[in-house]
């Protein structure tokens, strides 16, 4: 089985997260390729997506909700997982965090069997303008074991997809 990780991400850190998902897929046993959202221009070569989003002000960034519009027919018809980064704090690790919105629209529309909020990461010389929340928010609350359970859960939903 093949799966596509594609992520929209603008300081670094969802892309972070989206190696971490397919490092962790691959020592599950599965042929992964990672890709930012907007260089991806064909999925139907992909047994299963997964999507991941920075969130910014509640939104997910543009290339990961383009991704998801451009390729909803396709994605439909596989195993599509999603996932958003994004608190600049433990609330992610701690708890699950619901997706927000717009991200639980696009996972209505591409039938999305799951998602699951990561914590975020804001390096200290972000630039304009996230250099002033930088100054009192600036870490890395990306966390791989979340990573790692999350992932353990969608590999045996895969597995039960492939010997249906």
């Amino acid at each position: 089985m093949t799966i596509l990780v594609a992520y929209g991400t603008k300081m670094h850190g969802t892309e972070g997260l989206a190696e971490m998902v397919a490092d962790a897929l691959r020592g599950e046993g599965f042929a992964v390729d990672v890709a930012p959202a907007r260089d991806v221009g064909d999925v139907s070569g992909y047994d299963a997506v997964i999507v991941g989003g920075a969130l910014y002000a509640f939104r997910w960034h543009k290339d990961a909700r383009r991704f998801v519009k451009r390729h909803a027919d396709e994605l439909a018809e596989r195993p599509t997982y999603l996932f958003s980064s994004g608190p600049l704090d433990d609330t992610a690790a701690a708890g699950d965090i619901p997706p927000v919105k717009g991200v639980q629209a696009l996972m209505d529309l591409v039938h999305a069997r799951g998602h699951v909020t990561f914590g975020g990461r804001l390096p200290a010389d972000a630039g304009f303008p996230a250099s002033s929340m930088a100054k009192k928010h600036a870490g890395d609350w990306r966390d791989e074991e979340q990573v790692r359970s999350w992932v353990d859960s969608i590999a045996a939903d895969l597995r039960s997809v492939q010997h249906a």
